[in-house]
């Protein structure tokens, strides 16, 4: 079966989450923030988050993690203080200002969320998950081969 590549998991892949990428930047732009900061205010737990839990849990590099954490503490979005378990853990934490700034971004991805389920069944949702997570595990068995 010959395939053209709009019929390719790679190319819908890439081509809907460049375009998604797109809007979650211009949306971000809009609050003075990147899509990165965005994701990171997202991703930091009441009770601190461990820096070396972030990138894992986002898929950054920790070059690029560091240089966008380095960013939201200059900004005054985050907060870093030493673990009281583990003085050699550092835990992220949330200002006030970032704070504000997380509830803009849920606002505005929880709306997108909304507009998603609207439109797509619970049934057809599942079955995008599923589809998603057999993506995941193949490309984790790829870059194992590695």
């Amino acid at each position: 079966m010959s395939k053209h590549p709009e019929q390719l998991v790679d190319f819908v892949v890439r081509h809907a989450w460049h375009r998604l990428s797109r809007m979650y930047n211009q949306k971000a732009a809009e609050h003075e923030i990147t899509m990165s900061i965005g994701f990171i205010l997202m991703s930091i737990d009441k009770e601190g988050t461990p820096s070396t839990a972030l990138g894992p849990r986002m898929g950054m590099e920790p070059t690029s993690l560091s240089r966008t954490l380095k960013t939201m503490e200059e900004r005054g979005f985050i907060i870093r203080k030493e673990s009281e378990d583990d003085k050699r853990k550092v835990l992220i934490f949330l200002s006030p200002e970032g704070l504000e700034k997380r509830r803009e971004v849920r606002n505005f991805v929880v709306g997108f969320n909304d507009q998603l389920t609207q439109r797509v069944s619970e049934k057809k949702l599942a079955v995008f998950f599923d589809v998603f997570g057999a993506i995941d595990e193949i490309v984790e068995s790829e870059l194992k081969k590695d």
